[in-house]
């Protein structure tokens, strides 16, 4: 006899972020915390390897390793290696396995490159939620991979407390191709392929005040593929990308000014945002990871205007909790010299993409304050 635990019905269907703590990318440990953890007074284990394109000595999305001229390098292709998983940001279960499977892909297409291989990481909690569902995570992240065109070839399950999952993915890029987040100049101006506002919609949801005409806002956005990142790859003048994700917009701009060193000038006015979004924000819905995050970074942001462009007036409170939200499978924040910007319009044309323009990044001035970062105007 199935275990009441099971039993699932039309009346009371399953919710799965009922059965986590936190939801999406919005679990991302803080950017302060994790600088924490991740320092270590030890000597290097292993030698310096020229053939480590990309480790753990920036903040970029992915390693990156130089393949043998065997196997296509070093003019040829490197391989990509990558892992995300977090906890439901949405109830239904296949929509869940999409979203984290688009998320954990997004990380080889923020290097510019195609994804080629994919196994699966989950933690489920056997006892309260039937295997049942685990499946149909899986077939989600399935058919998000088959769109993708790659397999999910296996991966790790273990008992755990909180539903988890997520991929550990590869990709190839060839080396011209390569896109990091340490590698923008002054001048760049600055794109995002989708708007903020995830994080305030998966909270709105979570609080139970998400209106059902608003209910695919979230979820239609975060189970789209960035596929236009490897198309930019190509693209010289693309001087650097990277994905926005649990930091947010301000969080990931501004890994790419400190590791460039330079400065990034943002109108807010030209910040996609969801519409709705705003409307839940004035309602409370305003993720934990949006608060942790400004305690990380908020020393290194600088200027607000009161604004009338989205939709009335975003105070300073309002503009830091969009610009500070954690977005799970996020827009590609796509960093792009002046003379290619007509080249990579071209790109996000082929892909149904219009984004304009929200910022440009410029070198850092002797009046500037020593600490900031990113300048909201």
């Amino acid at each position: 006899m199935e275990s009441p635990h099971f039993q699932k019905s039309p009346e009371s269907p399953i919710r799965l972020t009922h059965y986590s703590h936190g939801a999406g990318c919005g679990c991302k440990i803080a950017p302060a915390v994790l600088d924490r953890m991740l320092h270590s007074g030890l000597a290097p284990v292993v030698a310096p390897d020229s053939r480590l394109l990309v480790g753990n000595a920036t903040r970029d999305d992915a390693a990156v390793w130089r393949l043998p001229a065997s196997a296509g390098g070093p003019d040829g292709h490197c391989l990509i290696s990558t892992t995300d998983f977090f906890m439901p940001i949405v109830d239904d279960a296949f929509d869940f396995g999409r979203i984290a499977a688009a998320n954990a892909i997004s990380d080889v297409y923020a290097m510019g490159g195609q994804p080629v291989l994919a196994i699966a990481i989950l933690g489920w909690p056997v006892d309260t939620l039937a295997p049942e569902v685990a499946g149909q995570v899986l077939d989600g992240a399935r058919a998000v991979c088959a769109e993708a065109g790659i397999a999910l070839a296996g991966g790790h399950s273990i008992d755990a407390p909180e539903p988890i999952f997520g991929l550990a993915v590869n990709g190839l890029v060839r080396e011209a191709h390569l896109k990091r987040n340490d590698t923008a100049a002054p001048g760049c101006r600055l794109y995002l392929t989708k708007p903020l506002g995830v994080g305030i919609l998966s909270t709105a949801q979570k609080k139970g005040i998400l209106r059902p005409e608003h209910a695919d806002l979230g979820p239609g956005q975060m189970r789209r593929l960035n596929r236009v990142g490897a198309a930019l790859g190509a693209v010289p003048g693309v001087r650097a990308m990277t994905d926005v994700t649990g930091f947010g917009l301000l969080g990931h701009l501004g890994e790419v000014c400190a590791g460039s060193g330079v400065v990034a000038e943002v109108a807010l006015e030209r910040v996609p945002i969801i519409p709705e979004a705003i409307e839940y924000l004035r309602l409370g819905a305003i993720p934990g990871g949006t608060r942790r995050n400004w305690a990380s970074y908020g020393h290194t942001v600088r200027g607000y205007t009161l604004l009338p462009e989205h939709g009335g007036h975003l105070g300073p409170t309002e503009a830091r909790d969009l610009l500070a939200d954690p977005q799970t499978s996020g827009g590609l924040l796509v960093c792009v010299a002046p003379d290619a910007e007509a080249a990579v319009a071209r790109v996000f044309a082929e892909f149904g993409l219009q984004p304009q323009p929200f910022g440009e990044l410029r070198e850092r001035r002797t009046a500037d304050d020593p600490e900031a970062l990113i300048y909201v105007r």
